[in-house]
C-alpha cells in the first residue's frame, strides 16, 4: 500500500510499488518458514523462524489483507473508498486503525509544513502514474486540483471513529503509510508468538527485520540502484536487526516525455512530481521506536520532499532514526546517526558529509 508531500503527494505511493530495497539471499536456516504473496498490489515475502513460525506467517498474511480490505482505494468497500466518496457531504464511521493512520498522517503534516499530505489524492489520481492512463495534465487540470489539498480540511472525530474530508472532491491516500503501519502490526504477531528471528518484507519499500538471519548475523538489504534496472544493482548493502527500513525513490513509478522524468512523488504545493534533485532516501528506524515500520514510512517520503538540507535536519532531530539521500548527481548525504551502517558502496556514489 505504498503510492506518494509539500510533497509527498507522496501519499501517492499508492498500492504497487516496484522493488526500491532488495533482500540479500544471506539466510541458511531450515527452520526459517517463508512464504511469498501479493496484497496491496504489491509482492511481498515472510520469514519466521521456529516451531510456531508458519502459524506466524499465516497470521500475518491475515492481517495484511485486512488491512488492504481497509485502506486501498481501489477497493469500493474500502473504509477510504467510503470516506472519499462522501466527501463534502457527512462523516463516515471507520476502523480505528484507519483514523491511527490518519491522526498519525496529520501530524506529520504539521511538522513538515504540508511536505507530507494525505490529502493529494485528486492529484494521484490525475496523473495516474504507475497505471496504464498515466500522463502530464494540464496545468489549468492541476490548478483545479490545488485548492482541494489540504491536510486542515479532514475533520477527524476520535470519539466515534469517525471522519470527513470537508469539500466535495477531495479524495485521501494513505499509500504512502498503510504498508508501513502493516508492518508493525505484523510485528505485534511476531512478538505474540516470541519470534526470535524474522524478516518481514512487505513490498521490499517496506521492511522489518527480527533478530538475525540464518547465518546468525543482521538482515542484509540492498538499496536498489536508482538508475539501473538490474535486480542485482545497489547503492549498497544496509545490515538490519531489529530495526525498520523504508526507501522511496524517483524511480517506483514514473513515465518520461520528451526526455523529463515524471515520477508518482507529488507535491501538494506544486501538483507537480517533485523536483528538487533528490532520487532516493532510505530511512532506518529502531525497534524501540513506537510505530516504526509506519513512521519510516512517513519520514521516507517526506524526507524527498523536504530535500536533503532540511530532510537531514529533521531526522537528526530524532532519536534513534537515520537517513541518506542520494541526488540525481550521484552524491549521498547521511544523518548523524547513519555512520558507517552502508557497506559495498557502488563505486558510482560518494558521500558528502
Amino acid at each position: 500500500m505504498k503510492r506518494n508531500i509539500c510533497m509527498i503527494g507522496i501519499c501517492i505511493l499508492l498500492f504497487a510499488i516496484p522493488i526500491t530495497a532488495w533482500l540479500i539471499s544471506d539466510r541458511a536456516n531450515k527452520q526459517l518458514y517463508e512464504d511469498t504473496f501479493i496484497s496491496m498490489d504489491t509482492p511481498m515475502k515472510l520469514s519466521a523462524n521456529g516451531p510456531k513460525a508458519k502459524i506466524i506467517v499465516n497470521e500475518s498474511k491475515k492481517k495484511v489483507d485486512e488491512l488492504n480490505e481497509m485502506a486501498s482505494p481501489t477497493i469500493a468497500t474500502s473504509d477510504v473508498s467510503k470516506i472519499n466518496k462522501a466527501a463534502g457531504k457527512n462523516y463516515v464511521k471507520v476502523h480505528p486503525e484507519i483514523i491511527k493512520m490518519l491522526v498519525s498522517s496529520q501530524k506529520y503534516s504539521k511538522i513538515s509544513n504540508g511536505v507530507w499530505d494525505i490529502s493529494v489524492g485528486p492529484l494521484a489520481n490525475l496523473w495516474a502514474i504507475g497505471t496504464d492512463k498515466a500522463k502530464k495534465p494540464s496545468d489549468i487540470d492541476i490548478k483545479t486540483k490545488l485548492p482541494l489539498i489540504d491536510y486542515n480540511k479532514i475533520k477527524i472525530n476520535e470519539k466515534d471513529n469517525s471522519v470527513m474530508l470537508m469539500e466535495t472532491g477531495m479524495a485521501i491516500d494513505l499509500g504512502g503509510i498503510a504498508k508501513g503501519f502493516a508492518v508493525d502490526e505484523v510485528d505485534k504477531i511476531y512478538k505474540k508468538y516470541n519470534a526470535q528471528n524474522g524478516l518481514i518484507d512487505l513490498g521490499s519499500s517496506s521492511i522489518y527485520g527480527i533478530g538475525k538471519n540464518g547465518k546468525n548475523s543482521p538482515w542484509s538489504i540492498g538499496i536498489k540502484h536508482p538508475r539501473s534496472d538490474g535486480s542485482d544493482k545497489y547503492i549498497g548493502i544496509i545490515k538490519i536487526s531489529n530495526q525498520g527500513i523504508s526507501t522511496s525513490g524517483d524511480y517506483q513509478r514514473y513515465f518520461i516525455q520528451n526526455g523529463k522524468r515524471y515520477h508518482h512523488i507529488i507535491s501538494p504545493s506544486t501538483g507537480y512530481p517533485v523536483d528538487n534533485g533528490v532520487m532516493s532516501v532510505t530511512v532506518v528506524v529502531d525497534g524501540s521506536v513506537p510505530d516504526n515500520g509506519m513512521l519510516a514510512d512517513i519520514l521516507s517520503l517526506t524526507v524527498f520532499g523536504l530535500g536533503p538540507d532540511k530532510g537531514i535536519k529533521l531526522i537528526n532531530s530524532m532519536p534513534n532514526v537515520s537517513c541518506i539521500v542520494t541526488t540525481t548527481n550521484f552524491k549521498i548525504y547521511k544523518s548523524s546517526g547513519f555512520k558507517d551502517k552502508i557497506i559495498n558502496l557502488n563505486e558510482d556514489f560518494k558521500f558528502v558529509n
